[in-house]
């Protein structure tokens, strides 16, 4: 018979860590400041952009633990993956360091998965994969509503240092979707069809796995490549009403240094 934790040892499972509930209020209070327009624009942009973007890696592997969690695997909350303490991850390099890395050098999101799960305790394979796609279905929701405000055709005008770094964000979730999607080894894609395939494939996915993230930084590295993803990337932009040029703004303030 699975152990099941006492009811207080539930609710402290879930309670939201110090850590996260500092990372919000670092993303709302920049996002105030870049609203007012007080301050340098540059850090309240780059303050806003990276605790977003930090709140929305700690929301990501929130998604994995829960869907974990809600499909048999209990022992996710005795690790802390469900407090969204992004300190508690089995791998804080690939969670927290190599997406940080990904975004300031290259503009780019790509969460990384970092969620130990008992697969053992997982009933049956289409719960495995729905565990794998819960992670990126976050980075989709956080899409739709950093981009609300530009399909509903909101006025920038007035606030276009705050609008700038939203759209930028927006954009980058938009990017760790369409990332952690590819069904390759190491990725959300690739680990979401992992269930189904031959135990021969398995162990061939399970040697290329912990090299998936830079397999994907080295393709990018191609000019060919890059700019097929960043089309891609625009055009599914387009889709969701996220405006280029707010995009590229954005941009210019975060990477200052390039600019």
């Amino acid at each position: 018979m699975a152990y099941r934790p006492a009811t207080w040892q539930r609710r402290a499972a879930f309670r939201p860590s110090g850590l996260f509930l500092g990372l919000v209020a670092v993303f709302v209070g920049s996002g105030w400041l870049a609203w007012g327009g007080y301050g340098s624009a540059r850090l309240d942009v780059v303050l806003f952009v990276v605790s977003g973007w930090l709140v929305s890696l700690c929301l990501h592997e929130f998604g994995h633990a829960l869907t974990a969690y809600r499909s048999g695997d209990l022992s996710v909350a005795a690790r802390g993956y469900l407090t969204l303490n992004p300190l508690k991850y089995s791998n804080v390099v690939l969670s927290l360091v190599l997406p940080l890395v990904f975004l300031l050098i290259g503009g780019i999101g790509l969460p990384g998965g970092a969620v130990w799960v008992d697969h053992g305790a997982i009933r049956g394979r289409l719960r495995e994969s729905l565990i794998s796609l819960a992670g990126p279905l976050i980075n989709v929701a956080c899409l739709l509503a950093t981009a609300a405000p530009f399909a509903l055709g909101v006025d920038t005008g007035g606030h276009l240092v705050f609008y700038s770094a939203l759209a930028f964000l927006a954009f980058l979730q938009l990017t760790a979707a369409l990332l952690n999607l590819l069904p390759m080894p190491g990725l959300d894609g690739g680990n979401a069809l992992r269930p189904w395939v031959s135990p021969e494939y398995q162990r061939f996915f399970d040697m290329i796995a912990p090299w998936g993230m830079m397999l994907i930084f080295v393709a990018l590295l191609s000019p060919v490549l890059n700019l097929f993803f960043f089309t891609v990337v625009f055009d599914l932009g387009d889709l969701v009403g996220l405006p280029r040029g707010l995009v590229d703004l954005g941009r210019a303030f975060f990477q200052f240094w390039r600019y």
